[in-house]
């Protein structure tokens, strides 16, 4: 079920200027990171052949081809530098990123304008004249966006020339738009807020409808929606999309061991890490070593359920339930949820409810009840009223 929040559709649908972003997230302007980390200083720049786009690419290019990324905006805004930092890592790193709109610019942006800059990519690759002839390595496109971008991004994700998608703090906003995530045949990556972004239940759901079989990864960071795209060098989104892209895009396995097996790099790390049919490409298994774990109190056996609020509002709020096995492992859980006077349950996330108010049971959904021993897991939901004392139980089986 969707999480069809109006504070969420408002933020996929309006557009937002970028410097209110920037001061409302404390952050920097995209010109604070010139050049990027990367072993090739990056900036951006426009094309005449490409109107309302906005090019970041090495200042020299490399010998090396550089594989595309596609990119639509916050908001689904037009001012291309929206995610300037963020973008601009990327391109460090030997990679030509193009995202929706002109520098600075103004008005909203479609999903179209993500196959214009692969269509253009492939066209200057191809001509002779061109910077870019013979630079481009036209068989490695990721699509990618951040919140209403995110949206774009799926939109176009089934383009044949695509290879894989990145979903940036966002989720399809209906149920009537899964036949997306049922078309979806490529490698796919989430990075999301964690469970204060607005955008968590709806990509959460996507999660859970993915086809059987498809390579997937999910990785959420507790900063909200505003990830860290206005810090230096994009922050700790930039660096992590990085390392995707080295990965899915370049064929590079020691990037690919931060997201594969259950000792991977990110799993070791602040990340929330999830993985669905995942391999290194080369053949080699995932590391097995599973991460260090902290292990549950002495003589616990079943599961622990820990209770807490999100966000609160006026009239409503947004909780967390964090499910922890004992001692030994399950295969199924159930949390008994004693909700304060006057609340009551809208949407709920990651488990199966029974009742809106007062007692209710959440049972675990297919893919999160087999729990190892130690091993947590978590459901949320949206509330009416106030959050506060309300109480969890747990039983496992």
């Amino acid at each position: 079920m969707r999480r069809r929040a109006k504070i969420y559709a408002g933020l996929v649908a309006a557009i937002v200027p970028v410097t209110s972003v920037i001061m409302a997230l404390g952050g920097t302007p995209a010109s604070a990171a010139i050049g990027g980390s990367g072993p090739y200083p990056a900036d951006y720049e426009t094309s005449a052949t490409l109107a309302n786009h906005t090019i970041f690419r090495p200042q020299t290019l490399p010998s090396e081809r550089l594989p595309i990324v596609v990119w639509g905006n916050g908001g689904c805004s037009a001012n291309g530098l929206s995610q300037g930092n963020f973008l601009r890592e990327i391109a460090s790193h030997g990679f030509l990123a193009i995202a929706n709109g002109a520098p600075n610019g103004s008005g909203s942006t479609t999903s179209q304008m993500l196959t214009q800059s692969i269509d253009w990519a492939i066209a200057e690759n191809s001509r002779q004249g061109s910077k870019y002839f013979n630079k481009i390595d036209t068989s490695k496109v990721a699509v990618a966006g951040f919140s209403c971008g995110g949206l774009e991004a799926y939109a176009v994700s089934n383009d044949p020339r695509v290879t894989t998608t990145g979903i940036f703090s966002s989720g399809l906003l209906n149920d009537a738009d899964d036949y997306q995530l049922r078309r979806l045949t490529k490698p796919i990556a989430y990075f999301v807020g964690g469970p204060s972004d607005i955008a968590y239940p709806n990509a959460m759901d996507d999660w859970g409808k993915l086809p059987a079989g498809l390579p997937a990864f999910m990785g959420n960071l507790n900063v909200g929606h505003g990830g860290t795209y206005d810090q230096a060098n994009g922050g700790e989104f930039g660096r992590v999309a990085t390392l995707y892209f080295t990965w899915r895009l370049k064929g590079d396995t020691t990037a690919g061991r931060n997201f594969v097996g259950a000792d991977c790099g990110l799993c070791r790390s602040q990340w929330s890490v999830q993985q669905k049919n995942l391999t290194l490409d080369d053949g080699t298994p995932p590391p097995t070593t599973p991460p260090p774990t902290t292990p549950p109190p002495t003589g616990t056996t079943g599961c622990t359920a820990v209770y807490s609020v999100q966000d609160q509002w006026s009239g409503g709020f947004v909780a967390n339930v964090s499910v922890t096995a004992g001692t030994t492992a399950l295969t199924g859980w159930r949390v008994t949820l004693t909700l304060p006077s006057g609340a009551s349950v809208s949407s709920l996330w990651n488990g199966v409810s029974s009742g809106s108010s007062g007692t209710i049971t959440v049972a675990n959904q297919s893919y999160n009840g087999r729990l190892a021993a130690g091993q947590a897991t978590s459901f949320g939901f949206q509330g009416a009223g106030s959050g506060t004392g309300a109480t969890a139980s747990c039983t496992g089986s």
